[in-house]
Protein backbone atom coordinates (compact mmCIF):
# COMPACT_ATOMS: atom_id res chain seq x y z
CA UNK A 1 0.00 0.00 0.00
CA UNK A 2 1.37 3.46 -1.08
CA UNK A 3 1.76 5.77 2.35
CA UNK A 4 1.41 9.22 1.40
CA UNK A 5 2.01 12.20 4.22
CA UNK A 6 2.29 15.84 4.46
CA UNK A 7 5.92 16.58 3.86
CA UNK A 8 8.40 17.98 7.09
CA UNK A 9 9.59 21.72 6.98
CA UNK A 10 13.18 20.27 6.78
CA UNK A 11 12.21 17.98 4.26
CA UNK A 12 11.88 21.10 1.69
CA UNK A 13 15.13 21.15 0.19
CA UNK A 14 15.08 17.39 -0.63
CA UNK A 15 12.19 17.96 -2.24
CA UNK A 16 13.63 20.44 -4.28
CA UNK A 17 15.75 18.13 -5.30
CA UNK A 18 13.92 15.34 -5.92
CA UNK A 19 11.72 17.99 -8.33
CA UNK A 20 14.70 18.81 -10.27
CA UNK A 21 16.56 15.11 -10.69
CA UNK A 22 13.18 13.72 -12.11
CA UNK A 23 12.75 17.03 -14.49
CA UNK A 24 16.12 16.68 -15.53
CA UNK A 25 16.25 15.78 -18.95
CA UNK A 26 13.00 18.25 -19.49
CA UNK A 27 13.16 20.83 -21.91
CA UNK A 28 12.19 23.60 -20.10
CA UNK A 29 14.83 23.20 -17.85
CA UNK A 30 17.27 22.64 -20.44
CA UNK A 31 16.22 26.19 -21.35
CA UNK A 32 16.57 27.84 -18.54
CA UNK A 33 19.68 26.36 -17.53
CA UNK A 34 21.77 25.23 -20.94
CA UNK A 35 25.13 24.03 -19.12
CA UNK A 36 24.20 20.56 -17.80
CA UNK A 37 26.32 20.53 -15.14
CA UNK A 38 24.85 23.65 -13.77
CA UNK A 39 20.77 22.39 -14.56
CA UNK A 40 20.29 20.34 -11.79
CA UNK A 41 21.81 22.21 -8.86
CA UNK A 42 20.62 25.79 -9.67
CA UNK A 43 17.04 23.97 -10.18
CA UNK A 44 16.84 22.37 -6.91
CA UNK A 45 17.53 25.77 -5.77
CA UNK A 46 14.70 26.83 -7.59
CA UNK A 47 11.91 24.28 -7.00
CA UNK A 48 13.07 24.34 -3.01
CA UNK A 49 11.86 28.18 -3.19
CA UNK A 50 8.93 27.58 -4.81
CA UNK A 51 7.91 24.08 -2.71
CA UNK A 52 8.69 26.13 0.78
CA UNK A 53 6.03 28.44 -0.33
CA UNK A 54 3.80 26.05 -1.26
CA UNK A 55 4.29 24.69 2.07
CA UNK A 56 2.89 27.75 3.63
CA UNK A 57 0.12 28.34 0.75
CA UNK A 58 -0.98 24.89 -0.37
CA UNK A 59 0.02 21.43 0.28
CA UNK A 60 3.34 19.08 -0.19
CA UNK A 61 2.68 15.27 -0.31
CA UNK A 62 5.67 12.54 -0.30
CA UNK A 63 6.11 9.13 -1.03
CA UNK A 64 8.86 7.79 1.21
CA UNK A 65 11.32 5.74 -0.88
CA UNK A 66 12.99 2.49 1.24
CA UNK A 67 16.27 3.93 0.81
CA UNK A 68 14.93 6.48 3.39
CA UNK A 69 14.89 9.47 0.80
CA UNK A 70 12.14 10.36 -1.66
CA UNK A 71 10.26 7.93 -3.60
CA UNK A 72 8.08 11.15 -5.26
CA UNK A 73 6.21 13.84 -4.05
CA UNK A 74 3.48 16.56 -5.11
CA UNK A 75 3.71 20.06 -4.52
CA UNK A 76 0.18 21.95 -4.64
CA UNK A 77 -0.56 25.93 -4.04
CA UNK A 78 -4.45 27.01 -2.53
CA UNK A 79 -5.11 29.61 -5.34
CA UNK A 80 -8.96 29.90 -4.09
CA UNK A 81 -7.24 32.01 -1.50
CA UNK A 82 -5.42 35.30 -1.97
CA UNK A 83 -1.39 33.74 -2.79
CA UNK A 84 1.31 36.51 -2.12
CA UNK A 85 4.40 36.12 -3.69
CA UNK A 86 7.37 34.37 -2.31
CA UNK A 87 9.18 36.21 0.00
CA UNK A 88 12.01 38.18 -1.16
CA UNK A 89 11.63 36.81 -4.71
CA UNK A 90 13.03 38.75 -7.28
CA UNK A 91 16.36 38.71 -4.24
CA UNK A 92 16.28 34.72 -4.52
CA UNK A 93 15.83 34.50 -7.95
CA UNK A 94 18.72 36.70 -9.08
CA UNK A 95 20.88 35.01 -6.76
CA UNK A 96 19.92 31.44 -7.90
CA UNK A 97 19.44 32.21 -11.37
CA UNK A 98 22.81 33.98 -11.76
CA UNK A 99 23.70 34.54 -15.39
CA UNK A 100 20.34 32.67 -16.41
CA UNK A 101 18.09 35.21 -14.63
CA UNK A 102 16.73 36.09 -18.33
CA UNK A 103 15.47 33.01 -18.94
CA UNK A 104 13.69 32.42 -15.36
CA UNK A 105 11.82 35.83 -15.88
CA UNK A 106 10.54 34.41 -19.30
CA UNK A 107 9.42 31.63 -17.59
CA UNK A 108 7.20 33.74 -14.75
CA UNK A 109 6.18 36.18 -17.41
CA UNK A 110 4.61 33.29 -19.37
CA UNK A 111 2.85 31.95 -16.53
CA UNK A 112 2.03 34.68 -14.79
CA UNK A 113 0.18 35.70 -18.02
CA UNK A 114 -1.59 32.29 -18.74
CA UNK A 115 -2.87 31.55 -15.26
CA UNK A 116 -6.11 31.34 -15.19
CA UNK A 117 -8.13 33.69 -12.48
CA UNK A 118 -11.04 31.47 -11.20
CA UNK A 119 -10.65 29.85 -7.68
CA UNK A 120 -8.78 26.77 -8.12
CA UNK A 121 -5.62 24.83 -6.71
CA UNK A 122 -2.39 24.87 -8.70
CA UNK A 123 -0.43 21.52 -9.33
CA UNK A 124 3.04 22.74 -9.66
CA UNK A 125 5.21 20.32 -9.58
CA UNK A 126 4.20 16.06 -9.74
CA UNK A 127 7.35 14.63 -9.32
CA UNK A 128 8.80 10.69 -9.30
CA UNK A 129 12.28 9.69 -8.79
CA UNK A 130 13.18 8.12 -12.48
CA UNK A 131 14.01 4.36 -10.95
CA UNK A 132 10.25 4.50 -9.40
CA UNK A 133 8.39 5.80 -12.60
CA UNK A 134 5.54 3.51 -13.56
CA UNK A 135 4.59 2.55 -10.58
CA UNK A 136 1.30 4.70 -9.90
CA UNK A 137 2.87 6.88 -7.55
CA UNK A 138 1.65 10.06 -9.21
CA UNK A 139 -1.29 8.84 -9.70
CA UNK A 140 -2.02 7.84 -6.14
CA UNK A 141 -0.45 11.84 -4.72
CA UNK A 142 -3.25 13.40 -7.64
CA UNK A 143 -6.47 11.08 -6.11
CA UNK A 144 -5.37 11.94 -3.00
CA UNK A 145 -5.26 15.84 -3.38
CA UNK A 146 -8.56 15.40 -5.45
CA UNK A 147 -10.91 13.62 -3.36
CA UNK A 148 -10.19 16.77 -1.19
CA UNK A 149 -11.12 19.32 -3.93
CA UNK A 150 -13.93 17.52 -4.97
CA UNK A 151 -15.37 17.73 -1.36
CA UNK A 152 -14.86 21.50 -1.04
CA UNK A 153 -15.80 21.95 -4.82
CA UNK A 154 -12.80 23.48 -5.94
CA UNK A 155 -10.84 22.70 -9.26
CA UNK A 156 -7.66 22.17 -10.43
CA UNK A 157 -4.96 23.60 -12.97
CA UNK A 158 -1.76 22.42 -14.25
CA UNK A 159 0.98 23.25 -16.82
CA UNK A 160 2.35 20.26 -18.12
CA UNK A 161 5.56 19.35 -19.91
CA UNK A 162 5.37 17.14 -22.77
CA UNK A 163 2.95 15.10 -24.10
CA UNK A 164 3.20 11.97 -22.51
CA UNK A 165 2.35 14.02 -19.05
CA UNK A 166 -0.88 14.79 -21.04
CA UNK A 167 -1.99 11.72 -21.70
CA UNK A 168 -1.50 10.97 -17.81
CA UNK A 169 -3.20 14.12 -16.75
CA UNK A 170 -6.08 13.32 -18.95
CA UNK A 171 -6.67 9.87 -17.34
CA UNK A 172 -6.88 12.16 -14.19
CA UNK A 173 -9.83 13.83 -15.15
CA UNK A 174 -7.88 17.01 -16.72
CA UNK A 175 -8.80 18.82 -19.95
CA UNK A 176 -7.07 20.69 -22.13
CA UNK A 177 -7.51 24.74 -21.76
CA UNK A 178 -7.72 27.17 -24.73
CA UNK A 179 -5.06 28.31 -25.47
CA UNK A 180 -3.69 25.08 -25.08
CA UNK A 181 0.06 25.39 -25.39
CA UNK A 182 1.81 28.01 -24.14
CA UNK A 183 5.18 28.84 -24.90
CA UNK A 184 8.83 30.04 -23.92
CA UNK A 185 10.79 31.73 -26.10
CA UNK A 186 13.05 29.15 -27.74
CA UNK A 187 9.52 27.68 -28.15
CA UNK A 188 9.45 24.80 -25.86
CA UNK A 189 5.65 24.47 -25.18
CA UNK A 190 3.69 23.63 -21.85
CA UNK A 191 0.20 22.44 -21.98
CA UNK A 192 -2.51 24.29 -20.14
CA UNK A 193 -4.89 22.08 -17.91
CA UNK A 194 -8.05 21.89 -16.18
CA UNK A 195 -9.64 19.78 -13.69
CA UNK A 196 -13.32 20.84 -13.63
CA UNK A 197 -15.26 20.38 -10.06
Amino acid sequence: MTVIRSAREDEIPAVGALVSHSFNDLAANAYLVPPLSDRERVMADFFTLYTEHAYSYGRVDVIDHEDGGLAATAVWFDRANELPEPPRYAERLRELAGEHLERFDALDEVFDKNHPHEEHWHLAFLAVRPSEQGRGLGGALMRHTHEKLVAEGLAAYLEATNENNVRLYQRHGYTPMTPFEIYLPDGTPFYRMWRAV
